[in-house]
C-alpha cells in the first residue's frame, strides 16, 4: 500500500513538473537588447512583407538616428500574453541630444510573430504592450500583458522597443531589438551577470 501511495505521489509530482516544463517552453526571453545603429536618415526596416513582385506591403521603419542600449531584457509568455521588458541607457548616439533620449519620452514593446510571412496559416502578427515612459537617460520598464493575445503559432519571434504613440508621425519606429531569443524564463542572476559584463 505504501508503495502504491508513493507511486501515485511520484506520478502527480512528475506530471506537475512535466506541465511546468511544457508551459516554460511557451516563454521566450531575450537576455540583451541592442539599439538600431544606422547612419542618420537611413531606414533599416524589420517585419517586411512583400508580394510576389517584391513590392513592400508592410514594414516597421527604424528610428532616423542611431540608438544604443546599455542593458536590456525582455520576456513574453506566448500562451498568456504576459510580457516584461526593461531597458537602461536607450539613448541617441550623435547629434545635439547625443547621450540622452532626446525628445522621445514614451516607448512600447512589440512582439513580431512569423516575421515576413504571407502564409495564411501562419501570417505575420504584431502585438504591442501599452506605452510606458522613457526617461531622459533612456530608462523604461514594463510588466503586464500585451494589448492582444499572441497568435498561434508564433514562429521566429522578434522583440522590438518602438517609439510610443505620443510622438506623432515618428510613432511606431523601432529603436532597439532583443538579441538571441531563448525558450524558458530568464534568470535574474544571469541577467545581472550579463549586465555586469557590459
Amino acid at each position: 500500500m505504501k508503495t502504491a501511495s508513493a507511486l501515485v505521489i511520484a506520478l502527480l509530482c512528475g506530471g506537475h513538473l512535466l506541465a511546468a516544463g511544457q508551459h516554460d517552453d511557451s516563454v521566450v526571453n531575450w537576455r540583451n537588447i541592442a539599439g538600431v545603429i544606422t547612419a542618420p536618415g537611413i531606414d533599416n526596416p524589420v517585419a517586411v512583407i512583400t508580394d510576389r513582385n517584391n513590392n513592400i506591403l508592410s514594414q516597421i521603419h527604424s528610428g532616423t538616428l542611431p540608438w544604443v542600449v546599455r542593458t536590456g531584457t525582455a520576456e513574453v509568455d506566448l500562451t498568456t500574453s504576459a510580457a516584461d521588458f526593461s531597458v537602461t541607457g536607450l539613448v541617441l548616439i550623435g547629434g545635439n541630444a547625443s547621450g540622452t533620449a532626446g525628445p522621445i519620452n514614451q516607448v512600447i514593446g512589440t512582439l513580431v510573430c512569423n516575421p515576413g510571412s504571407t502564409d495564411v496559416n501562419q501570417p505575420q502578427a504584431i502585438v504591442d504592450t501599452p506605452p510606458v515612459p522613457l526617461s531622459g537617460l533612456g530608462n523604461a520598464n514594463f510588466s503586464g500583458e500585451l494589448t492582444a493575445p499572441v497568435p498561434f503559432p508564433c514562429g521566429g519571434p522578434l522583440f522590438l522597443i518602438r517609439i510610443g504613440p505620443a510622438f506623432g508621425s515618428f510613432a511606431g519606429r523601432w529603436l532597439a531589438t532583443g538579441i538571441g531569443p531563448q525558450l524558458g524564463h530568464s534568470h535574474p542572476s544571469e541577467n545581472k551577470h550579463d549586465s555586469d559584463q557590459n
